[in-house]
């Protein structure tokens, strides 16, 4: 498929007042892309640019945007994967931020707020921020495990927005994967999301990765800005790609090395990050997976 080609745009007027840019690529997955974005519209304190990347739309999505005024979107007749689809969106963003989320995302109340206090507080581009995300199943160092349904169907939303505010975490480093945001200029500048890495496995640390390279040293996870996540209900259904190594293979370490030596991952944040001292065991190992990239890579 001739992607370039392909891709339709729809640009909605904008208002002036928006703070953030939300791109949104979704999968035939309607129902949750409504509760996404009802979530944003009920509990944002600030207006937000909504843009949504449609694959196929063979659901009614592109219906249902279409009756919309409020909604920017892009469109491909095939899935061309979450990379392509954040890159082809970012030609309609009219705010300075570019904030990424899930389709299957429930943001809590303030979710924006305190995003937007740390920008302020921050008094420079040079940063990326995540919210901290309550998921039903996985357990992971950056995130809150707590179960308030796994589908829309056994959501109990009002047991979230009750309990939310009181789960106790504390501000993290190491953002990276959604909901997460950037200045447009340092976007721009690492040149958006990566296509070897399509449909998307291993698209987020090589995000983090590219901005790292640029320069970057403010990697916070935000525990006060939340949003629920039903467990990659896209992600269940797609063929993988083999990010894994192609990481490796395009940068000379493992994700795992990244995320946790220098991203330092779910770790109490205390500032911006320095740059670590890797020994020689991790350099031997980040050789040996470097020469089995190379040999599976493409497999």
């Amino acid at each position: 498929m001739n992607i370039a080609a392909a891709v339709t745009k729809v640009k909605r007027e904008v208002k002036g007042d928006e703070k953030f840019s939300i791109l949104i690529p979704t999968w035939n997955n309607l129902p949750y892309l409504q509760l996404c974005i009802n979530s944003i519209r009920k509990h944002s304190q600030f207006n937000h640019q909504l843009i949504v990347h449609v694959n196929e739309g063979t659901d009614g999505t592109l219906e249902w945007l279409a009756n919309e005024a409020g909604i920017s979107y892009t469109c491909s007749k095939e899935n061309i994967g979450i990379c392509y689809a954040l890159n082809v969106a970012r030609d309609l963003i009219t705010t300075d931020y570019v904030l990424y989320m899930n389709d299957d995302m429930y943001v809590c109340p303030g979710w924006d707020t305190v995003l937007w206090k740390e920008i302020a507080a921050v008094g420079h581009n040079s940063f990326f921020f995540s919210s901290t995300v309550i998921d039903p199943v996985r357990s992971a160092p950056i995130m809150i495990t707590r179960n308030y349904g796994t589908s829309i169907e056994s959501f109990r939303e009002g047991d979230l927005l009750q309990e939310y505010a009181g789960l106790p975490f504390n501000d993290w480093q190491g953002a990276t994967s959604p909901p997460n945001i950037v200045h447009k200029d340092v976007w721009d500048l690492v040149g958006g999301y990566s296509i070897e890495f399509s449909p998307g496995m291993y698209s987020d640390p090589d995000f983090s990765m590219k901005l790292w390279k640029a320069g970057v040293r403010l990697f916070k996870g935000l525990s006060e800005s939340r949003a629920y996540h039903f467990g990659s209900i896209s992600l269940n259904r797609v063929k993988r790609n083999k990010g894994y190594y192609t990481f490796v293979a395009k940068w000379g370490i493992t994700q795992n090395v990244f995320t946790k030596y220098f991203l330092r991952r779910g770790e109490v944040f205390n500032g911006p990050l320095a740059e670590p001292q890797l020994n020689k065991g991790h350099q031997v190992k980040n050789i040996f997976k470097q020469l089995k990239a190379a040999f599976y890579g493409d497999k």
